[in-house]
């Protein structure tokens, strides 16, 4: 038996857009993240138009990593999009992103990444995603997205 253990996180944050949220939404569709996501250029596998739908599969290459994505929820009238996301010989697991109309030009965005490691290598990142690194990411996305728009 082997003595690896997987270790596990889950963390949340949220931040406002000022943007009605459809339009909100579309930025946390692949397509729509390359607006704001500095290095986003994901390769679509299925459908290869990249058209955004529950089902779809997509690679990206960001620092020495490529990461496997599969989108499994894709809900633009709930304002929610959930992805699988593995990075082979590190780490697994799910982005849920949740946007809720706050009035007619605001919009909550809610970001849930749940991560477990599958090696020692994944195991040191997910430990690295502790609640402070974490806040700091996601309010990354918001100044990157504020200056996009």
């Amino acid at each position: 038996m082997s003595a690896f253990r997987a270790e596990h996180c889950e963390r949340s944050h949220a931040f406002t857009v000022a943007l009605p949220a459809a339009e909100a939404f579309r930025l946390f569709e692949p397509e729509g993240e390359r607006r704001w996501a500095e290095g986003w250029d994901p390769r679509y596998l299925h459908p290869a138009d990249g058209r955004a739908t529950r089902g779809m599969v997509f690679t990206t290459a960001h620092g020495n990593e490529d990461t496997i994505w599969t989108m499994v929820r894709h809900d633009p009238a709930a304002g929610l999009v959930e992805y699988v996301r593995t990075t082979p010989g590190s780490r697994t697991g799910r982005v849920l992103v949740q946007c809720t109309p706050l009035d007619a030009g605001r919009t909550r965005v809610n970001v849930v990444y749940a991560m477990t490691g599958l090696t020692e290598k994944g195991n040191a990142q997910v430990r690295e995603l502790d609640e402070p690194r974490y806040r700091e990411f996601i309010d990354s996305w918001s100044r990157a997205i504020a200056k996009g728009l």
